[in-house]
């Protein structure tokens, strides 16, 4: 952990092929199977479809179980090679970076999210919180890939829970 809070790593190893970790980030069907309630991806103004991959340039909107659908995050994908790199604007509409490669024959799934470190106040708190979402949610991928379970909370009026 970097102790000028302009960004933090975090790595996961998945008992999966690349190309299934790829397509859980980089398709609006995969996104949902494990991180969200549902994902809207756009290219233009054409929607894609649950199974189609993103392509750098698309914008998505992105809404969490355990809220209203009215809590929404809007941003775009800034780049998606199609097999394991996978970048989106997130927080502050500052990029997350996904990899996915091998290492000891096992698939790592790393995420990599930036901060502008102007406001440290500001910067302190997303990256405390972003932090804590993404290691539940990579946690949560793993589970999915590996076996299915999701461990998501799907309950709207359950606060203050670590799965949502």
């Amino acid at each position: 952990m970097s102790n000028h809070w302009s960004e933090f790593k975090l790595r996961v190893n998945i008992n999966a092929p690349i190309d299934k970790a790829y397509a859980a980030w980089a398709t609006p069907g995969g996104l949902e199977s494990w991180f969200l309630k549902r994902a809207d991806l756009t290219a233009g103004a054409t929607p894609r479809q649950r199974g189609d991959q993103a392509q750098k340039g698309d914008e998505y909107e992105f809404r969490w179980f355990g809220y209203p659908d009215t809590t929404s995050h809007k941003g775009k994908v800034i780049a998606a090679d199609g097999k394991s790199q996978f970048t989106f604007t997130f927080s502050q509409e500052l990029p997350v970076s996904v990899s996915i490669y091998r290492e000891c024959e096992e698939t790592i799934v790393e995420l990599v999210e930036t901060f502008d470190p102007t406001d440290e106040e500001v910067v302190r708190k997303h990256y405390l919180g972003n932090m804590k979402g993404w290691i539940f949610y990579l946690v949560n991928l793993k589970s999915v890939l590996e076996g299915g379970l999701d461990l998501r909370n799907r309950k709207e009026e359950l606060k203050n829970v670590l799965t949502a």
